[in-house]
């Protein structure tokens, strides 16, 4: 008779997330000027302001060939933001349309042209940022 051998279970050590302490983020009373949020930037991470402002420049750009005509249609921030880019088709004049506000009247509708709205979406993360 021959002795099966039973097989090792090997278990996996699952690594504990480590505790990252929190930053301490004060409320900021009144929004940034350009010039301020570039100063603070640059002393807070030690960059030159010329550095912060070539980095916001390449952003731009960046942004700007993702949603332009033939792009991507859409560009994320990592963690904060999607933009998107909605084609709405062209509508036309419509006439004795029932007005919503006041009800018994008509109204007419002019038409319009084709156009591309511009949306951005928060992501999680800023909407918990938000919700702090």
């Amino acid at each position: 008779m021959a002795i099966a051998k039973k097989k090792k279970v090997v278990k996996k050590k699952v690594a504990k997330k480590a505790a990252v302490a929190a930053k301490k983020i004060t409320a900021i009373r009144n929004a940034y000027t350009k010039t301020q949020l570039y100063a603070q930037l640059s002393e807070k991470t030690g960059l030159a302001r010329k550095d912060i402002a070539a980095v916001f420049n390449e952003l731009n750009d960046i942004i700007e060939g993702h949603i332009k005509s033939r792009g991507a249609g859409e560009f994320k921030v990592p963690g904060l933001l999607k933009i998107k880019v909605n084609k709405k088709p062209a509508t036309k004049a419509r006439k004795n349309v029932p007005n919503p506000f006041r009800p018994g009247e008509f109204m007419d509708v002019a038409a319009k042209p084709a156009r591309k709205v511009v949306k951005v979406l928060p992501l999680k993360a800023l909407k918990d940022m938000a919700a702090k």
